[in-house]
């Protein structure tokens, strides 16, 4: 029901990518081989596999497709990357572990003549145009301020004009020190009252409850925690409830699962969700692979993706709806 425009788009861009593989496939005459290199095999990262798999078996034989779970690891990530290499494969697929850690790797794919195709997360800005042939990504700091602004609409509504805020992180990556960035802009040009008075890591979940739970315990007046990724916005829900604040601490968070759609369902402490579908992604970086695979990829690099926002208990129902798959 939502985004009727863009999905048109996006299968607009499949079909590109169709006419790319019969001409790639005509001109090798033999099926493509791709690699696929995922952060995580949960939430939305599920998602992007579902979406790069569902494209994939649409072509049958057509195509060859070698997966793994880097696992965050960087030195997961560079041999599988060299074993694609050695393998000679026709593209590479992934959401890069380091901004820097990945660079080399990426490298040598590219010194390879394999096209790399990043999605979420890639190489500096630099590297990308050196390395990568395409880069999708949602912009974090308009994620962030999607977040921003739906926190001001809450505390605007609720007459509080000097809010507390924590924001539990997934740093490591520079997406989410964009997503604060943008948050913390759109909310302090409106609600200028506002303060930011603690950030701390947690992107695995337990990590995050863990982190949410010491910083209600340390700060009883808190207002609000901002959870930049998935596993930071359920570890915050879960603390609030764990430390019994429902209805006095609420949590503006990031990146919908079928858990976080519940929680948005409830409308009791989750109050805004920014979020990019995993298997649009998946989808979208599908075709761009064929594309690159081709050399008919347009000249610019940095590819932009939709970016949703849920903030009613109505639109996480109805995300519940759509996905009852459970993949973002």
């Amino acid at each position: 029901m939502f985004f009727n425009n863009k999905r048109i788009a996006l299968t607009t861009a499949l079909l590109t990518g169709l006419l790319s593989l019969s001409a790639a496939q005509a001109q090798t005459g033999k099926p493509l081989t791709i690699g696929a290199i995922y952060l995580d095999t949960q939430g939305y990262y599920a998602g992007v596999k579902a979406g790069v798999q569902q494209s994939a078996d649409a072509y049958g034989e057509n195509i060859n497709l070698i997966e793994t779970n880097a696992q965050g690891d960087i030195s997961k990530e560079s041999t599988f990357i060299d074993t694609l290499i050695a393998r000679n494969v026709d593209a590479i697929i992934l959401s890069a572990v380091s901004e820097q850690g990945s660079r080399r790797a990426i490298q040598r794919a590219s010194e390879a003549n394999i096209p790399v195709i990043c999605y979420n997360t890639c190489i500096s800005a630099k590297g990308v145009e050196k390395y990568v042939s395409a880069y999708l990504v949602g912009d974090p700091l308009e994620f962030g301020r999607k977040a921003g602004n739906a926190a001001s609409d809450y505390f605007i509504a609720n007459k509080i004009t000097a809010p507390k805020i924590a924001v539990i992180n997934c740093e490591a990556f520079e997406v989410c020190v964009q997503r604060r960035k943008g948050f913390v802009e759109a909310l302090k040009q409106r609600v200028p009252g506002m303060t930011i008075v603690a950030n701390q890591e947690g992107t695995v979940i337990d990590k995050a409850i863990s982190v949410g739970e010491k910083l209600l315990i340390s700060q009883p007046d808190l207002d609000a925690i901002f959870g930049e990724s998935g596993g930071a916005t359920l570890g915050a829900v879960k603390a609030v409830r764990n430390q019994n604040r429902v209805g006095k601490t609420v949590v503006f968070g990031a990146d919908m699962t079928t858990e976080i759609a519940q929680e948005l369902n409830k409308n009791q402490v989750l109050k805004a969700v920014v979020d990019i579908s995993g298997k649009k992604m998946g989808d979208q970086v599908f075709a761009k692979t064929l594309q690159a695979i081709n050399k008919t990829l347009p000249a610019e690099k940095v590819v932009q993706v939709p970016i949703d926002l849920y903030t009613t208990a109505a639109q996480g129902q109805g995300w519940l709806d759509i996905h009852q798959d459970g993949l973002p």
